[in-house]
């Protein structure tokens, strides 16, 4: 029983979301599924077609401007991680939710304000949810995670 005999608040998906929306949004958090498949196909395909064109010369410089081009082409594909989370299916919500849960369980809060000012006040907390965070994109979600700040 808690002070004053009030039962525990049930933890509500919504507020988790926005508390993760909140923390990695703060550290300017971004990410994006790796192409570096798409990069090596343009770079191979490239310098193939310029060895055919201009023989060993030509294959250096398509490897070169293959490259360039494979690279150019994978680039530029991070979203922000709260666009992210918000655009998961329910599934992968849940198992984010289930996630972070199990840190949250021992607060008390009444909505996702409250919640997020208990989270924000504690840098453990914070560091404990950006890691379970990072882990979860980079495993579950197999994409590289960006820090802008």
């Amino acid at each position: 029983m808690l002070p004053s005999g009030l039962a525990k608040m049930p933890i509500v998906m919504e507020d988790v979301m926005k508390l993760l929306c909140s923390i990695s949004g703060e550290r300017k958090m971004k990410a994006a599924v790796k192409h570096s498949g798409t990069g090596a196909l343009v770079t191979g395909a490239v310098a193939f077609v310029g060895g055919l064109v201009g023989g060993p010369p030509g294959l250096a410089v398509g490897g070169a401007v293959g490259g360039l081009l494979g690279a150019w082409m994978t680039s530029g594909r991070f979203k922000p991680i709260p666009q992210i989370i918000m655009e998961l299916p329910p599934s992968e919500q849940q198992k984010l939710f289930n996630e972070a849960s199990t840190i949250l369980r021992h607060l008390d809060w009444t909505d996702a304000v409250q919640l997020t000012t208990l989270v924000m006040g504690s840098e453990a907390l914070k560091q404990q949810l950006l890691a379970m965070l990072v882990n979860y994109v980079t495993k579950e979600l197999r994409a590289e995670v960006q820090y802008d700040d």
